[in-house]
């Protein structure tokens, strides 16, 4: 048997603003936006050099789901991005003004520092020591 995830939902309020986010402050790839109905698109996007997994932007139609926006774990990290450069990654978030949650450390496993993306989710930025992305 072969399995794996192939996308996470991340609940956003606008399609567009998230993609803006995403492709130009973290400078993801926008993989699909295909347009479903008058309301609904399938959006996905993710890190540059991944392979098999992305992000899908849905947007929030009701008020249990905007509520869930920005805190789908709350307030834990919620998602995980690993670099092979954390310097260079670490000064992007910085010149494109995205929010620092907690400045980097060094743990046993790498170099870690937390981030918000536009509407509060907490992701780690992490470059392992054993180098595996």
């Amino acid at each position: 048997m072969k399995q794996r995830i192939a996308h996470i939902a991340l609940v956003v309020a606008d399609y567009d603003e998230a993609i803006a986010f995403y492709t130009q402050k973290l400078h993801f790839d926008l993989i699909e936006d295909t347009i479903l109905d008058d309301t609904k698109r399938w959006v996905l996007v993710a890190p540059k050099g991944s392979q098999g997994f992305s992000l899908l932007l849905a947007k929030a139609v009701n008020k249990e789901q905007l509520d869930r926006v920005g805190n789908q774990t709350g307030g834990r990290v919620f998602l995980f991005l690993n670099t092979d450069n954390f310097e260079r990654d670490y000064q992007n978030l910085l010149d494109n003004q995205v929010e620092i949650i907690r400045k980097p450390i060094i743990e046993a496993y790498g170099k870690i520092a937390v981030f918000a993306d536009i509407y509060g989710n907490l992701w780690d930025l992490i470059e392992r020591t054993d180098n595996k992305l």
